[in-house]
């Protein structure tokens, strides 16, 4: 995948918690995001948990969303529907920029399971596993 794919996800402003899709493996959708402290997630000098967590989820969407952004199409919607394994090491504080990559585990239909990890530079601070499920 190319550093300038355009990022297809439905979130708009504020929420949107990816900036760029990186060049990744095949299989791994890998975003970055840099931390402001105007970022409607951020809280006592980090980003929050659920911060974290949505930006998992958006990493998630931007993979899902790639093929119809190159058709020119809306991304579906999709929302978080469990939440296991969840562990956070440290959170980023502002102008740190985070790398996120997220592998599909199990895809039955609409349901999706993913492995998500969340990098400061090269140190794990975030990783859990997402039930992802599309509304088409």
């Amino acid at each position: 995948m190319a550093s300038s794919e355009k990022i297809n996800i439905p979130q708009k402003p504020p929420m949107v918690m990816v900036d760029r899709l990186l060049p990744s493996p095949e299989g791994i959708v890998r975003t970055g995001f840099l931390i402001r402290p105007d970022n409607v997630l951020f809280h006592q000098g980090h980003l929050t948990e659920a911060g974290l967590i949505e930006n998992m989820a958006q990493t998630a969407a931007a993979g899902t969303g790639m093929r119809p952004a190159r058709e020119g199409e809306f991304p579906p919607v999709g929302y978080i529907g469990g939440i296991r394994n969840l562990k956070i090491f440290s959170y980023p504080v502002a102008w740190q920029e985070i790398t996120t990559n997220v592998q599909i585990l199990h895809e039955v239909s609409e349901a999706s399971v993913v492995k998500a990890t969340v990098f400061l530079g090269d140190t794990l601070i975030a990783s859990a596993e997402l039930k992802i499920f599309l509304i088409r």
